[in-house]
């Protein structure tokens, strides 16, 4: 598991564990970073977005066909906090990292932002067919999904594990065959449920009871079943689990960091507006609004040191 310059010199300007004081998804957020170097960290209601101006070096690289629209269109996910949730359910508001740093390559780009809510595991297959010109949902940076699509990364996020706050048997899981036994729960369609499934074997072939997946498509669902007992584990992401477990209402430990991936802007695969969206990711880290973003979301350890284009997924 990597952990870049960039990572420790926000890691040691900032608290490992932000405080966090969002009851559920769908509430009014007072999300808080913590303060550090480099200025007073944002608050949760604050823009860190809306001073930003058109880079026309940037911008130039767009494809002719973006320019002259003017739009770029977003198919997302919204799930939990700190990812993509919604600030409350009666507007419908988005909110998250996601959402913030995709307003924030729009300003840049001298787009107008279009955002459609889409169950995470339709996004991918969508790209293809021109329905998005980007897709976002915490998508992590993987080799199966470097087969079909392409990434522009922003965040260092990946897998954990959590379970209930009363359950002190399960401790931090490093290998797949500490399942065994167990059922756990997790999204469909993610990186968790094909981490899970393309290892299903390995219990059996160590002589011990395989692990039963459960995979569903809403997020609060998996929470809810790990609170009601019907899945012993949860896995999901870091930032999100973190989160989670910050909050006295969820009931739940995390136990930890399993494998670390890169987080990135989904495209299809060649799709020409991947070095503007570089461009515009790398921007945002120059001038500081970067750094803004995730100490307003009290995720400063997800911070990466430069945006790339299809990288390999990490080892």
């Amino acid at each position: 598991m990597r952990t870049t310059t960039a990572r420790r010199r926000l890691l040691a300007a900032t608290a490992l564990l932000p405080v966090l004081a969002l009851a559920a998804c769908g509430s009014d957020p007072k999300i808080a970073g913590a303060a550090g170097a480099g200025g007073p960290a944002a608050t949760a209601t604050e823009d860190v977005v809306a001073g930003l101006a058109k880079s026309e070096a940037a911008a130039a690289l767009l494809p002719e066909e973006l320019r002259k629209g003017g739009t770029l269109k977003f198919g997302s996910s919204f799930g939990a906090p700190p990812s993509a949730f919604y600030s409350d359910q009666a507007s419908r508001k988005p909110a998250g990292i996601d959402v913030d740093f995709g307003d924030a390559v729009a300003k840049l780009l001298g787009l107008t932002v279009q955002r459609e809510a889409a169950a995470f595991e339709t996004i991918l297959p969508a790209l293809d067919s021109g329905k998005f010109d980007v897709g976002t949902g915490n998508f992590g940076v993987t080799t199966a999904r470097l087969r079909t699509v392409d990434f522009v990364t922003y965040i260092d996020d990946g897998q954990g594990f959590a379970v209930k706050r009363d359950n002190t048997a399960i401790q931090p899981v490093t290998d797949l065959l500490q399942l065994c036994g167990l059922t756990v729960g997790t999204g469909a369609g993610t990186t968790f449920e094909t981490t899970l499934n393309s290892r299903k074997n390995i219990c059996a072939d160590a002589g011990k009871k395989p692990y039963e997946v459960k995979a569903f498509s809403e997020s609060g669902a998996v929470l809810t079943s790990l609170q009601q007992g019907r899945v012993d584990i949860e896995m999901s992401t870091i930032n999100g689990l973190r989160h989670q477990a910050a909050q006295e209402a969820s009931g739940t430990r995390f136990l930890g960091e399993f494998h670390r991936l890169d987080v990135g802007f989904a495209l299809k695969k060649g799709s020409k507006l991947a070095p503007a969206l570089q461009a515009a990711v790398n921007q945002l880290i120059k001038d500081g609004t970067y750094e803004r973003i995730l100490r307003k979301y009290g995720v400063a350890e997800s911070a990466i040191e430069e945006s790339q284009i299809s990288p390999p997924e990490h080892t």
